[in-house]
């Protein structure tokens, strides 16, 4: 099933909102539980969220790519991909992509994407999720 484009503004907000909280910890935060841990979660939710803002794709689907794209962020780091790509001096670039590889991480961006798919699940009542499901929305 192809994806299509969509614009849904709702999710697009929720993406605004979360890329304003992702940008404040990165700013302010220097802990050892927000900054590592809520930062990774987030991230693949701000990815499901933007996925979901422009695309048909459904749930599920939505959170296992924003899942993927946190594992081959993750994977990135562990084979210093900026390293090789000449970019490891910009900032910006080891903001957005991380530096080092964590394992931790990645459960960090399973629980994410677990969150996305129960928050969904939590927001529409089972007769609307049916009626999704039957016109394949």
């Amino acid at each position: 099933m192809p994806i299509r484009p969509a614009w849904r503004p709702g999710y697009a907000l929720a993406a605004i909102l979360v890329f304003l909280i992702e940008v404040a910890i990165a700013l302010w935060v220097r802990d050892a539980v927000i900054r590592p841990y809520v930062g990774d979660i987030l991230a693949v939710i701000l990815v499901y969220l933007g996925l979901r803002a422009v695309s048909t794709l459904r749930h599920v689907p939505a959170a296992l790519a924003a899942l993927i794209v946190g594992v081959a962020v993750e994977i990135g780091q562990a084979i210093d991909l900026l390293g090789l790509l000449g970019l490891s001096g910009n900032r910006f670039a080891r903001v957005l992509f991380g530096t080092s590889f964590s394992i931790a991480d990645l459960f960090c961006y399973a629980a994410g994407a677990v969150i996305a798919v129960l928050a969904e699940y939590g927001r529409k009542p089972m007769a609307a999720r049916s009626r999704e499901k039957k016109h394949g929305i």
